[in-house]
């Protein structure tokens, strides 16, 4: 499991960032900033928000594309997948018993 995922959901900005692009993905570095002030009260800049999108595209969580002049960012849900898959997937049932009080 990569650190860098870790690292970028340690934080809580880039937590909100997450959510943002989880109720709409396909969102510019301006549309991101405007629902940070507007809907979260977040005073950051838009170069805060772009190293924030960085670390989160280091991760695996975003994935960026161009169309023309812009650039949109959309979330990529793999990694977290990969974390619910280590620690939440079901036992193996010819694996050692669990032990129960």
């Amino acid at each position: 499991m990569a650190d860098d995922l870790f690292k970028a959901l340690a934080d809580p900005t880039r937590r909100t960032i997450i959510d943002e692009l989880a109720e709409k993905s396909g969102q510019t570095l301006f549309e991101i900033c405007s629902r940070l002030s507007m809907k979260h009260r977040l005073g950051i800049s838009r170069q805060a928000v772009s190293q924030h999108l960085a670390v989160l595209e280091a991760a695996g969580l975003v994935e960026t594309r161009r169309e023309g002049r812009y650039k949109f960012h959309d979330l990529n849900t793999a990694p977290l997948r990969q974390i619910t898959e280590r620690w939440l997937s079901p036992p193996d049932p010819s694996g050692p018993e669990e032990n129960t009080p």
